[in-house]
């Protein structure tokens, strides 16, 4: 299998299995990780998701180059913007929270499939590139709109005009990434910020989430009116001894942690 699906409890680690290709983004890779996120985004056993890659040296290479040296058919395949088709549509629409453990380089495509997940956390060896430039190939998955809100423009354009690489430490100065820690330490941090994020109630959690996300893309006072629409919607439905008991196990679980 090009992608592996592995349970922990309410976490699913997600796995790109091509190591040798550093995980290129193949057009049977690319299907079979579509398939993947639609299926942990149905199971109501999961309730977050890891997205890693296998092995040390990469997330992701990007889309297969050789392949499209080849073809450049699949081109129009990979830039379909139905989830079924696209694996990057498939994260971005996952209605539960998606950790990107990032264990290698994330080069162009493989960027943007970075920047499709929730929160990025990285190992030491993990670099960041965009070669769209270079290449000769527009993006297509988001990252000439998505990056320049991350890092900000200046920024943006430094890594997208150059191709060149950053690492984890200028990643995580930039806010790109929210943390960075030893390779043996990624997927168990990973897996422990999922299974945090796994503890929140899924009618919320999916809610939140989309509330977070569609606000993003609209002017403050509008984001701001959207919140007040869903607020009002949604708190007046919230039952009192519901709230108590949550509030409880709030102040309990505050307690635990340093």
């Amino acid at each position: 299998m090009l992608v592996e699906i592995e349970r922990h409890g309410p976490v699913a680690v997600v796995r790109l299995n091509r190591p040798e290709a550093m995980n290129a983004l193949s057009a049977a890779l690319r299907a079979q990780l579509a398939e993947a996120m639609l299926a942990v985004d149905a199971d109501d056993g999961v309730r977050a998701v890891v997205l890693t890659g296998a092995g040390d040296r990469a997330f992701t290479a990007g889309l297969d180059l050789k392949e499209l040296g080849a073809d450049t058919s699949h081109l129009g395949a990979a830039n379909a913007q139905d989830a079924a088709r696209n694996p990057v549509r498939a994260v971005e629409q996952c209605c539960k929270p998606v950790i990107g453990a990032i264990n290698g380089v994330a080069i162009t495509g493989g960027f943007e499939l970075a920047l499709a997940c929730d929160v990025l956390i990285a190992s030491h060896n993990a670099r960041f590139a965009d070669t769209h430039a270079r290449v000769g190939i527009m993006p297509g998955w988001g990252l000439s709109q998505k990056l320049s809100r991350m890092i900000g423009i200046a920024r943006a354009k430094e890594l997208s005009l150059t191709g060149n690489f950053i690492g984890a430490d200028q990643a995580l100065a930039w806010g790109l990434v929210n943390r960075v820690v030893p390779a043996d330490a990624l997927l168990p941090t990973a897996i422990a910020l999922a299974n945090d994020m796994a503890g929140i109630d899924p009618r919320m959690a999916t809610a939140y989430k989309r509330l977070i996300d569609d606000g993003y893309g609209l002017a403050l006072s509008e984001a701001l009116a959207l919140e007040a629409r869903v607020s009002s919607q949604m708190n007046g439905a919230v039952d009192a001894a519901e709230v108590e008991a949550r509030r409880r196990a709030v102040m309990e679980r505050g307690r635990t942690q340093s």
